[in-house]
């Protein structure tokens, strides 16, 4: 398995000449970017035509990683060329919610085969309901086969994102490439670093991703006391203070919910995913060091599960919430230099800060996740 990463600005173009010699049907070119190269799609273009034989796939970000560094307004890209794994991509259109269900469960059928071993999924950021979408894969694949993924971003801006399709950035798509044989190791791992903090309180009106009421009062009422002097700024100040959220008090797995958008009229609040009636839920707050420790413990959840340090040549993608950018600011870098101090020396990273995080909780199928670091590594034994 061969690697090559490149970045592009538009000051200074691509960082280096492209290598060709690697294109073929089993090399994986990966690729985030800004939003703006929806207007100007040329750089993808050109990358695309370097790479006419190969599986393209990427999405725009809040923010694109390469290594340990976070660039904005430019384009990070990996090309993976595989000695003894198969590929396979798919793409469903999605515009709106309701069809994410739909969206998941046909590109898993697409993508479904004996030999698949792992799926990274790409999703509109903005017009999907991420719970959705993932239970649609999961009612398709057997939960042996690894699924990661994320639903591309827009900087704090909500406004728009694009998904790769044939090359070209559109919006409303979801995006997929699965990986098949028994010498692919798929590597992941996932962590947030919230404090949880305040009465834990239950779902009681909701519907899919949008919320009503806690304990029998308005949610989004209940929400802004919290939030003091930071109403004004919602939706995105509400990046600052996700939910925990859990199915009942036995259960022990806690996912992290974040709000896209607040309904003033109905005094609700859409999330990212589900918050189901019934399900049990607390408010969080970033703690620094916290967040950079579960981006360290991330990547040590990796090693076992696939990318062994053995390994000549490994691909991490790491995909981070922008909320969690937003929280640590300057100190975002931190997190990718504490996931990059865990990882085997020859793991080459790129990734993005996205809108949601696709990644099974410990092992089995694969759940959406908000505020959370994930990581999949990919290499060939």
């Amino acid at each position: 398995m061969k690697i090559e990463t490149y970045s592009y600005c538009e000051k200074t173009s691509w960082s280096d000449p492209f290598s060709v010699e690697l294109d073929s049907p089993e090399t994986l070119v990966v690729v985030f970017g800004a939003t703006s190269f929806i207007d100007n799609p040329q750089p993808l273009q050109e990358l695309a035509k370097n790479y006419p034989d190969s599986k393209i796939i990427g999405c725009s970000t809040a923010g694109e990683i390469l290594g340990e560094t976070i660039n904005d307004e430019s384009l990070v890209c990996a090309v993976v060329k595989f000695e003894k794994t198969c590929l396979d991509m798919a793409t469903a259109p999605i515009s709106n919610a309701k069809e994410s269900f739909a969206a998941g469960e046909k590109i898993a059928k697409d993508l479904l085969k004996p030999s698949l071993r792992g799926v990274l999924v790409l999703s509109d950021g903005l017009n999907v309901n991420g719970s959705e979408l993932v239970k649609g894969l999961n009612s398709v694949l057997p939960s042996n086969v690894v699924v990661t993924g994320g639903l591309a971003g827009d900087k704090d801006r909500f406004e728009r994102t694009w998904v790769l399709k044939d090359g070209a950035p559109q919006g409303n798509f979801i995006s997929a490439v699965g990986f098949y044989g028994d010498s692919v190791r798929i590597g992941h791992g996932s962590k947030g670093g919230w404090d949880i903090f305040g009465p834990e309180r239950k779902v009681t009106k909701a519907n899919s991703n949008q919320l009503f009421e806690l304990d029998g009062k308005p949610a989004l009422q209940l929400y802004k006391n919290y939030l003091g002097d930071l109403v004004a700024e919602l939706p995105a100040s509400a990046l600052l203070f996700p939910l925990s959220l859990r199915a009942n008090i036995f259960e022990e797995k806690r996912i992290v919910r974040t709000i896209l958008s607040v309904d003033e009229k109905q005094q609700s609040m859409t999330f990212a995913g589900d918050v189901p009636e019934g399900a049990l839920v607390q408010l969080m707050r970033a703690n620094f060091d916290r967040l950079i420790d579960g981006a360290s413990e991330a990547a040590l959840m990796t090693n076992g599960k696939g990318a062994e340090s053995t390994a000549e040549s490994v691909l991490s993608i790491a995909i981070s919430c922008v909320g969690r950018r937003l929280i640590l600011g300057e100190r975002a870098e931190e997190e990718l230099e504490a996931v990059i101090d865990e990882l085997p020396l020859s793991a080459r990273q790129v990734g993005f800060y996205s809108y949601g995080e696709i990644s099974p909780y410990a092992t089995g199928h694969c759940d959406l996740h908000n505020q959370t670091m994930t990581l999949t590594t990919i290499s060939e034994e």
